[in-house]
């Protein structure tokens, strides 16, 4: 399940290819790596507002590539230093392109606009046999007077 990286960093790795409830499955695989990375519990009402955006994040990454391109291959999480960066692989080599604006009450047709809002940056990279979607975002600073002191 989790694997340590050089440098600190961590990567969490999960298969998805064949299986049931994937956007569930990746949710709570990611809310168990936040947990394990210090990021939950959250110390403040803004870290909790940080991690419900990761895991709305990683909801629609993962509903998109089962909607538009034939579901979701592996989910990576990558930690480093209060850094996430959430990657999404799947067996389609079409990028996720933004579409004419929709009306916020009408259903569907929101998902790269809750990325542009809620992630620090996002992207696709094109990979053997498809692509990865990848988005990154911060945890947020403690505020100044829970910041450890440095000599």
């Amino acid at each position: 399940m989790g694997k340590s990286a050089p440098h600190g960093s961590q990567i969490r790795r999960l298969v998805l290819h064949g299986t049931k409830g994937m956007v569930t499955r990746c949710r709570d695989f990611t809310a168990r790596a936040l947990a394990d990375w210090g990021w939950l519990p959250a110390e403040n009402d803004e870290a909790q507002e940080r991690v419900d955006d990761v895991l709305l994040l990683v909801s629609e990454v993962v509903t998109n590539a089962c909607l538009h391109a034939g579901g979701p291959e592996e989910l990576v999480l990558r930690h480093r230093e209060g850094q996430l960066r959430v990657e999404v692989s799947d067996a389609n080599p079409e990028h996720p392109r933004r579409r004419r604006p929709r009306a916020a009450s009408l259903p569907g047709g929101h998902g790269l606009m809750v990325l542009d809002r809620l992630a620090g940056d996002w992207g696709a990279e094109s990979r053997l046999g498809g692509k990865v979607v990848w988005l990154e975002i911060s945890r947020p600073s403690p505020p100044p007077w829970q910041r450890p002191v440095t000599p």
